[in-house]
């Protein structure tokens, strides 16, 4: 998939107040210090686009991203790290829940897992938690170039399934990317236009 026009939309702080035309939907979200921005630029192609920080939380809003005039790409906020009040997590948790329960145009959320690291405990239980609410997910394996030795990244990942098959009888459509190296982009991009082709098919048989 080439991307040809991409545009940041608008922050909402709820998901009723976003864009209401139907278009398909790809949510990117994971822990405050995952490298989301980083790879959604990457996808897009776009330096800049999504705010990257150094300091994680930066991400406080359902942030909408208009690529190519056909879908849309939600930057949500990250989960497990960002130091912030629990008045304000338990705000997030709320809005982060409902986008994912009742937003109807969300096709599939990517959920952002780092593979340099092993197998956490608040990425097991969001996955879980897709599970119960019945959200269709992917996962994306971040920053696969940070490790010296890729046998690590994917000793790692295979920890990580071992993990996710205690309680799942299936493993969804996972991608290993580096937003340095671009590494995934393609496989990534060609997913959600499949994901497009088949909504689109969908919406035409209604």
């Amino acid at each position: 998939m080439q991307i040809k026009y991409a545009d940041y939309i608008g922050s909402y702080p709820q998901h009723t107040l976003a864009p209401k035309d139907d278009k398909p939907e790809y949510a990117f979200i994971g822990r405050s210090n995952v490298g989301k921005s980083s790879l959604i630029n990457m996808l897009l192609d776009r330096t800049g686009l999504a705010r990257t920080s150094g300091k994680p939380g930066k991400t406080q809003s359902l942030n909408y991203y208009m690529i190519n005039g056909a879908w849309y790409v939600v930057d949500l906020p990250g989960y497990g790290y960002a130091k912030i009040s629990k008045t304000e997590r338990r705000k997030w948790q709320k809005m982060i829940q409902a986008y994912l329960k009742h937003r109807d145009s969300l096709i599939c959320a990517f959920v952002l897992v780092d593979p340099n690291i092993p197998p956490q405990k608040k990425d097991i239980e969001f996955i879980n938690d897709l599970g119960d609410m019945r959200v269709p997910f992917s996962i994306i394996f971040t920053k696969a170039d940070k490790s010296r030795k890729m046998e690590q990244v994917h000793a790692n990942i295979k920890l990580f399934q071992d993990e996710m098959l205690k309680t799942w009888t299936d493993l969804p459509k996972q991608f290993i990317t580096s937003a340095t190296k671009k590494i995934g982009r393609e496989e990534v991009l060609e997913y959600i236009h499949i994901l497009n082709e088949d909504y689109l098919e969908f919406q035409r048989n209604l």
